[in-house]
């Protein structure tokens, strides 16, 4: 029997097998937690308890991203440390999503805005220098920032211009993913999941060719994350 004929031969007879049907296999067997399966955060790089701890890592994580974080005492801060952003890169139209700091913030900055929560033009909103965006949480462990299609101002808007500039709060710091996950489905499971999750590690980044890290490829080049 050639090589050929004895591959179709197996695949005869694992077709007189019949399949069970997609998701019964929990109702027929009984599901084995091992130790590995509760325990999966000893894989994890290790968090501290204390909220300093936190900041320390999310920092240390972004500068190896090359992203710039920021932990700022006020309001005012947080619209200087903007308006120092806009004059040095020379932004002249910026795009953001309604809420309350999102809305001071571009108050704030004085430029005109291209509003994602109705209709827009996806041309005026790539013409944008920077979108301005809340967030979900950020990850202290891997230094990420959460976003859905919720807190973010739909799918576009931390995906087109080239500056993705967000805006946190102290106590949307987590410790780790588990939390983070732990957080979407406190938050969303009971009202339906947003059509989009995303994890941001840093700035859009790709090595495809010849291993030369580029910054931008497909999305934001840069990326800042201001807490308040």
């Amino acid at each position: 029997m050639s090589e050929r004929a004895a591959i179709l031969a197996r695949i005869r007879e694992a077709l007189k097998i019949t399949a069970p049907r997609p998701g019964s296999h929990d109702h027929e067997m009984p599901r084995v937690e091992t130790e590995t399966a509760r325990d999966f955060s000893r894989w994890l790089p290790l968090v501290g308890e204390s909220f300093e701890e936190r900041v320390e890592l999310f920092r240390a994580n972004s500068v190896e991203l090359r992203s710039d974080f920021r932990l700022l005492d006020s309001r005012e801060e947080l619209f200087s440390a903007l308006a120092a952003i806009r004059d040095g890169e020379g932004w002249k139209k910026i795009a953001a999503h309604r809420g309350e700091l999102t809305d001071a913030a571009c108050q704030s900055l004085g430029l005109p805005v291209v509003a994602t929560d109705g209709g827009y033009d996806v041309r005026e909103l790539e013409s944008c220098d920077a979108g301005i965006t809340g967030c979900d949480a950020l990850i202290a462990q891997t230094g990420t920032v959460l976003v859905t299609s919720r807190s973010a101002g739909g799918r576009a808007l931390s995906i087109l211009p080239p500056h993705h500039v967000v805006l946190a709060t102290r106590g949307q710091l987590l410790a780790d993913l588990p939390a983070a996950f732990a957080l979407l489905k406190d938050k969303y499971a009971g009202g339906g999941y947003p059509s989009m999750i995303s994890l941001i590690t840093g700035p859009s980044r790709t090595g495809d060719i010849e291993r030369i890290l580029v910054l931008g490829a497909h999305g934001p080049k840069n990326l800042t994350v201001l807490c308040v």
